[in-house]
């Protein structure tokens, strides 16, 4: 085991107080594995925390990242994952280094064959969608489904896991290509907003009823998103991507008998919830059923680039940070 590793640190808010530094590696507490990292995936969350604009605010300096892929090399007091294992999980802080501690619950089982990239794009987005679609509300079959941002992480788990649970998806995306992913991905139908007015596309699909559920991690004008649901229809809020908080009208969902669902998870109190869902996902990529998209992969050394890129939405899906050759 080496003394030192490399570990991504923000000294100061903003991505220009952003250092490649080297540090000792962390140590497993109880029911907690030391991994080392092979994959780690960005997400949205880890711009607004260099912003000290994310609901976790660790004190600095601290290590960056929140979701990883790797081997489990040791385990702490109660934990049963024995090292050697491979294993993909969201962490609070620490993924961009060469070694992190992962909280046993937190962690999945990564199925043979697939690879660490692939499986760090896993955890935070599919349990997302999985949380959203199977413990917020339940989708059934034959519901509308509209995602928001489908060509980002979260909206294309929220695509597939829509699409596997047998409603009829429409994804909504800025250009044609982004469109196009979200159909590889199950999408029924995917909406440009950047040349179709959204309200008038999702009249046309639905026949003037609307959707039964809205996937939204962008945020916005609530009263618009509102308007797209049919009765009793549901609006699950995943994120504020488009960095508007709505302001929700009470009265609208009074009179139509709709639901603002925040989906938000911790695990000191989802516990039993997360065990749930991270067993069916561990199922769900063992068979294939979902397909994660990995749009860029980076050198673990080019994090403030990969991080501008995401800033921009000049990425799909999930960006990976390739941090260790397996």
């Amino acid at each position: 085991m080496t003394t030192t590793m490399r570990a991504w640190r923000s000294l100061a808010p903003g991505l220009d107080g952003l250092a490649l530094d080297t540090i000792a590696p962390p140590e497993p507490g109880p029911h907690e594995l030391l991994v080392r990292v092979e994959a780690a995936a960005l997400n949205f969350a880890d711009l607004l925390m260099a912003d000290d604009r994310y609901q976790v605010r660790p004190q600095r300096p601290f290590t960056m990242g929140q979701e990883l892929a790797g081997t489990v090399v040791a385990a702490g007091s109660g934990a049963t994952f024995a090292p050697g294992l491979r294993v993909a999980g969201k962490v609070e802080t620490g993924a961009f280094a060469d070694y992190a501690v992962l909280r046993q619950d937190l962690a999945m089982a990564v199925p043979d064959g697939l690879s660490a990239a692939t499986a760090a794009a896993l955890p935070i987005v599919y349990t997302t969608a999985l949380v959203a679609l199977t413990e917020s509300t339940v989708v059934t079959p034959g519901e509308r489904v509209l995602v928001t941002a489908a060509a980002g992480g979260v909206g294309l788990a929220a695509v597939e896991i829509a699409h596997h649970l047998g409603a009829f998806v429409i994804a909504a995306a800025g250009g044609a290509d982004k469109c196009a992913l979200a159909r590889s991905h199950g999408a029924d139908a995917a909406i440009d907003y950047r040349s179709d007015n959204l309200g008038d596309a999702v009249a046309r699909l639905t026949e003037g009823r609307g959707v039964d559920v809205i996937v939204d991690a962008v945020g916005g004008e609530a009263k618009d998103l509102l308007r797209l649901l049919a009765w009793g229809g549901r609006w699950l809020i995943t994120g504020f991507a488009g960095g508007a908080i709505p302001q929700i009208p009470a009265n609208r969902l009074l009179l139509r008998r709709l639901s603002a669902i925040g989906v938000y998870f911790h695990p000191d109190h989802d516990g039993a919830m997360l065990a749930r869902v991270g067993d069916r996902l561990s199922r769900l990529a063992a068979a294939g059923a979902v397909s994660p998209h990995v749009g860029a992969t980076h050198a673990f050394e080019a994090l403030p680039d990969a991080l501008v890129a995401l800033r921009d939405r000049a990425t799909t899906g999930k960006v990976i940070l390739r941090v260790t050759d397996a």
